[in-house]
């Protein structure tokens, strides 16, 4: 397991390197967002941890710069700013936790473990397969063939929610229920438009038809070849 910190406070930064390898972690340390982000970009860490107050670049601007780069590294950010605001701040930019200092180590150990197991479970569920369709739920990329996809919000919405549940038929009230929400309305044929479209764009242009109506019941998305 490889984690990167980036700390300001060197005395900070070194215990925790000292605990995190005492643990049985590889570990990088940089002390300023800068360096921080160059490290960033040239490995795959299992947890990066980012302290808020950096030189040269702060946590916060380096959490974004990150996440554009990086859709799955789990981000754990650290700081002495302990408020709902700057928490929320935070997780907004792109953090999956937020720990205050003084931090005890057992709890900042139980966090990075929590966070680890959290993202070799995303890559087992990221990415769902029907046939030779491809969808990665973090990314929003969808293919056919090796050939991208372009979906809007509400079409990716409807597959990611048939191919989640591949072979199961689901019910249009069901669908539009979690796609829509509230916001829908019952009498529209809206749900039938959308399924249109995605039918002439993942199926048009194959013989194997993946998007299937069961008539009275709802739709599936399934392989019949």
């Amino acid at each position: 397991m490889q984690v990167l910190v980036v700390e300001d406070e060197e005395k900070v930064g070194r215990s925790v390197k000292r605990v995190l390898e005492d643990n049985g972690y590889k570990v990088d340390l940089a002390f300023d967002g800068i360096i921080g982000l160059k490290l960033a970009n040239s490995k795959d860490y299992d947890v990066i941890m980012l302290d808020v107050n950096l030189p040269g670049m702060n946590g916060l601007q380096l959490c974004e710069r990150i996440r554009a780069n990086n859709k799955h590294t789990p981000i754990l950010m650290v700081s002495a700013l302990n408020s709902t605001d700057d928490i929320v701040d935070g997780l907004d930019r792109g953090a999956n936790d937020y720990v205050v200092k003084p931090f005890q180590f057992q709890e900042l150990l139980a966090r990075i473990r929590v966070l680890t197991r959290y993202k070799h479970r995303e890559f087992e569920e990221l990415v769902y397969e029907v046939a030779d369709l491809t969808l990665n739920s973090q990314t929003k990329e969808v293919s056919r063939a090796d050939d991208a996809v372009k979906l809007t919000a509400k079409e990716f919405g409807i597959l990611e929610l048939l191919i989640r549940n591949k072979g199961r038929v689901l019910s249009k009230s069901y669908i539009t229920e979690q796609v829509w929400g509230d916001d829908y309305d019952a009498e529209s044929n809206v749900l039938e438009v959308y399924v249109n479209f995605l039918r002439k764009k993942l199926d048009a242009k194959h013989e194997n038809k993946l998007i299937h109506t069961v008539v009275g019941m709802g739709y599936v998305l399934r392989d019949d070849s």
